[in-house]
């Protein structure tokens, strides 16, 4: 009795086997092809998003409204205001500056704080502190953009700026830009931290054998090694940063023009859109059509960003075994 119960078991086993096989490589099999499938969809997205900017910046160039705008004229014009007079001017340098000027007092701000920080909470930070640290940053970085710009507006703005000078008016580019440097401050932060602690420990106990204090470790031999890591946080960061809109959008005013002053107020990229498409603008006037290319403009500029992260990456990653 027990062998014929052991071997039908051993019968129901071995044609069980064969199924199983063939389910598992179907479900193997329909996996891979969601894989694919959600990669090749996120690249068809990109391409989608690529060739509607470049498209109608092309109808934007292209116009007969204005047979005048030309790429010299839209790249190196000094004068923005499509929405004011009878005649439009369409040169996007006032944009590009206000942009980049909340786009460096938000570096200024973050990028030095962001990697003390991340020295901090890697090499003298208790497990407990660093717990407590990290959440806190999370917390920041879980807060809508929007509540940064209102911040800006009702707290540093009167009771930062303005008591220190009464050249800041209610909306001004450093007020935003520090709104802007208080978002991105988490990610720098983050990653910067991930790039130290990804440095392995023999290269801190050579340093201490040789008699480094923690701060000689810490500076002259974690951060060089980690370097490649930290840039391309930067970078990350910077990006996210050119890439605001509500904070600016409240904060920076709507003022284009050509300045480095940041007690101005000042008009970026992502607010003049933010403009175009709250209805200021009918739907197919040449206005509403610079708005894509005032996008297409912030898509080079992004890319140039990450195409220098890549070759920073590439040139001084460090590989250990």
């Amino acid at each position: 009795m027990i062998a014929v119960a052991a071997r039908t078991a051993a019968e129901i086993a071995q044609r069980g086997r064969p199924c199983s096989l063939r389910v598992r490589t179907l479900i193997e099999g329909s996996i891979k092809y969601l894989l694919w499938s959600l990669t090749f969809l996120s690249v068809a997205t990109t391409a989608v998003i690529i060739a509607v900017l470049a498209s109608e910046t092309y109808g934007f160039f292209t116009t007969t409204d204005h047979p005048e705008i030309s790429l010299w004229t839209f790249f190196c014009g000094t004068e923005w205001s499509p929405l004011l007079g009878a005649e439009p001017m369409f040169g996007v340098l006032p944009l590009v500056a206000g942009t980049l000027l909340v786009t460096t007092i938000a570096g200024v701000v973050a990028l030095p704080i962001g990697l003390m920080t991340a020295i901090y909470l890697s090499e003298y930070a208790t497990a407990r502190r660093r717990t407590l640290l990290k959440a806190v940053l999370e917390i920041l970085a879980g807060v809508p953009t929007v509540v940064y710009g209102f911040f800006a507006l009702t707290f540093i703005t009167p009771y930062l700026l303005q008591p220190f000078s009464s050249a800041f008016g209610t909306y001004n580019a450093m007020s935003a830009g520090i709104a802007v440097g208080i978002m991105i401050l988490p990610i720098v932060c983050s990653l910067s931290e991930d790039a130290l602690r990804a440095v392995p420990q023999s290269l801190r106990d050579g340093a201490y054998a040789l008699g480094s204090t923690k701060f000689d470790v810490s500076a002259k031999v974690v951060v060089p090694a980690a370097l490649s890591g930290i840039v391309a946080a930067f970078l990350l960061a910077l990006t996210r940063a050119i890439g605001e809109t509500m904070i600016v959008a409240l904060a920076a005013g709507g003022l284009a023009q050509l300045t480095a002053n940041p007690t101005a107020q000042v008009q970026t990229m992502t607010a003049y859109m933010v403009q175009i498409f709250l209805g200021d603008a009918p739907a197919a006037g040449i206005e509403y059509k610079s708005s894509y290319a005032v996008a297409f403009t912030l898509f080079l500029i992004t890319f140039f960003l990450t195409w220098i992260g890549a070759i920073v990456l590439r040139r001084y990653r460090e590989e250990y075994e």
